[in-house]
């Protein structure tokens, strides 16, 4: 049975390299024959979290922006896939800002189990993604069905579209076939 995937590209310039990393993985999960929805975060409107906690009562936030409907389709997904890029060995700050606006799903019905990474960076070494993927998983620790699926790093790219040929869109598109 198809699976429905959310991919959330979370980079804001053009042409990312994450963004070209979800893109393969989105490729392929399509292929596996699954319903696939990219959203991006340019031109979106995300505050930050003020730490009133009414999203566990209301079960939304009480912030009026555009999280709350990428929440509602984190919420609906089976699978989501994070693509973001790293910046000082971390998540990017808009990723982060999102996950902690998910709040609302703590308390929620959530369908979602697996979930993938997709990072990339101008440093090429193996240990560049670990802090990213760490504070990922400390997100994914609250939720008790969810996992962390799978990654794929990207490294050594920094301009926008540096991502050509890299070897890492065949590992993402792989990975994206695998979902079914």
């Amino acid at each position: 049975m198809a699976k429905k995937i959310l991919i959330i590209s979370t980079s804001l310039r053009r042409r990312s390299n994450s963004e070209a990393l979800a893109d393969a993985f989105l490729a392929g999960a399509k292929a596996a024959g699954n319903i696939v929805e990219k959203i991006t975060l340019q031109q979106k409107n995300l505050s930050f979290c003020k730490g009133c906690l009414a999203c566990q009562k209301r079960k939304t936030c009480v912030i009026q922006d555009d999280a709350g409907a990428i929440v509602e389709k984190m919420r609906q997904a089976d699978i989501i896939a994070f693509a973001t890029p790293i910046y000082y060995y971390e998540m990017s700050g808009q990723m982060k800002t999102l996950l902690d606006r998910a709040n609302p799903l703590y308390s929620s019905d959530y369908a979602f189990r697996d979930i993938y990474m997709l990072t990339a960076a101008a440093e090429d070494e193996a240990h560049v993604p670990k802090r990213a993927i760490s504070g990922l998983q400390g997100w994914i620790d609250c939720f008790e069905k969810a996992t962390l699926a799978g990654t794929v790093f990207a490294g050594g790219v920094n301009d926008a579209g540096a991502m050509d040929g890299h070897p890492a869109l065949e590992k993402a598109y792989a990975m994206g076939m695998t979902i079914q």
